[in-house]
């Protein structure tokens, strides 16, 4: 199968004239799964009770395994959680996805091919890039100055780890213990080696995540939210509040999964906003970890990311492959008080982040000078409140965490019935000549 995804359900998602049946249903599940998810958000978000503030201290060391103190699993349960949990169930039901994807950020990014705005007499041209599509973007303006088929529908690889760590950091309390399950035991390849049974502080799991792209990691955070379709259902709504339109998440890890993409456009999206999350990029930005697999091993996680160690400036990013995306990668550098952003997908192998430092480089001498294609839009609504104070634990999956409001899980079943018969109602109107 072609990385790349054309032909007619590309077509249905980005068809500007009128969307078929298939696409209005989908449009209808889309919407369906943001709510439920923004339901389970008030689990999920209940987790990082009492979570103390990390971004000052650069830790080079994964925490040891451990249980959430009493004083994490103690307190009442909190109204203005509950309050933030409605207030984003009741903005996720507003909000509606565009009827063109392809032109979120301005028209110029629905092109397919290399698009650029040269001043007259421009000589500093892009470098050659082996890569299907790729953007390049001022984080603090949100300026896109360069872009190749921006919003091709492309699988992920290992990058959409980067909206796992976005959706998930601010949510789970990184003191709180996972207990490895079967299911995150055995996916393949199993690179942070869990071990069935074994504590593991969340903390730790993001080091395997982002420094070796631990897809054993991705499964383990993602079911800390009371289940891996929980885990991946919160990653679609985030992705939605993001207006990452062109993003479908099927697993945690980007490990290659039908109807699974991305656009280099929604990854810059994804890095902007990674950002803006002290926590998490004080996991990405470290170099080498300890990760303590048992009570008796332990393993040093050495970062991936080469742009690191490897290119003036390089801050942060993510690398990805699996032999049906090729390479793809997200990438981060910081030079002057600028931050740009490179995003890359279906790249060949092991070229992706030279190719991405020429890109920097073009970037950062080219930014104020090219005028932009496009600009990296602003998330639609307020991510969830951190609860103000700790919440009554309740067993979830294998995790504490607060209880969720009763009334929240009436509305997600509701909500559930009542986008079940509005499909059955489109199917209904479907032409008979259709």
């Amino acid at each position: 199968m072609s990385a790349q995804i054309r032909g007619k359900k590309a077509a249905e998602i980005r068809g500007p004239e009128g969307r078929s049946v298939a696409a209005r249903i989908r449009a209808a599940l889309s919407r369906s799964a943001a709510l439920l998810a923004a339901c389970s958000v008030a689990g999920a978000a209940a987790l990082c009770a009492a979570a103390p503030a990390q971004g000052a201290a650069p830790a080079q060391q994964a925490s040891p395994a451990r249980q959430a103190s009493p004083a994490q699993q103690a307190g009442a349960e909190s109204p203005q959680q509950q309050a933030a949990a409605a207030a984003l169930v009741r903005q996720a039901s507003e909000e509606s996805p565009p009827a063109s994807p392809a032109t979120v950020g301005g028209s110029q990014l629905a092109g397919t091919g290399v698009v650029v705005n040269y001043p007259p007499g421009h000589t500093a041209r892009l470098p050659s890039v082996p890569a299907t599509a790729w953007v390049i973007a001022d984080a603090g303006t949100g300026q896109v100055l360069a872009a190749k088929d921006p919003h091709g529908l492309l699988r992920p690889a290992s990058t959409l780890k980067m909206l796992t760590a976005v959706t998930l950091v601010p949510l789970l309390n990184p003191d709180a213990s996972v207990v490895a399950s079967a299911q995150d035991t055995n996916v393949t390849p199993n690179i942070a080696g869990l071990v069935r049974g074994q504590p593991y502080t969340v903390s730790a799991l993001f080091y395997a995540l982002l420094l070796i792209s631990a897809n054993d990691a991705a499964i383990a955070l993602a079911q800390a939210t009371g289940s891996l379709g929980n885990g991946v259902a919160l990653m679609n709504a985030e992705a939605r509040h993001l207006q990452a339109y062109d993003v479908v998440a099927k697993d945690p890890n980007g490990l290659d999964a039908p109807g699974q993409h991305v656009s280099a456009y929604d990854l810059a999206l994804i890095a902007r906003q990674a950002l803006a999350i002290p926590d998490l990029m004080r996991y990405d930005a470290t170099r080498v970890a300890n990760f303590r697999v048992t009570a008796r091993k332990s393993e040093t996680l050495y970062n991936q990311n080469g742009l690191l160690t490897h290119y003036q400036g390089g801050i942060g990013g993510k690398i990805g492959w699996t032999s049906a995306a090729a390479a793809t990668y997200i990438g981060m550098a910081q030079r002057n008080g600028v931050t740009l952003i490179v995003t890359i997908l279906h790249c060949t192998p092991l070229t992706e982040i030279a190719y991405a430092s020429k890109l920097l480089d073009w970037g950062f001498a080219q930014d104020g000078v090219v005028g932009p294609v496009g600009k990296l839009v602003s998330p639609i609504m307020p991510a969830p409140a951190r609860p103000p104070s700790p919440q009554r634990p309740v067993t979830s999956g294998t995790i504490t965490s607060p209880a969720v409001p009763a009334a929240l899980a009436a509305a997600a079943i509701a909500l559930a019935v009542g986008v079940a018969a509005g499909v059955l109602v489109v199917v209904r109107r479907r032409s008979p000549s259709r």
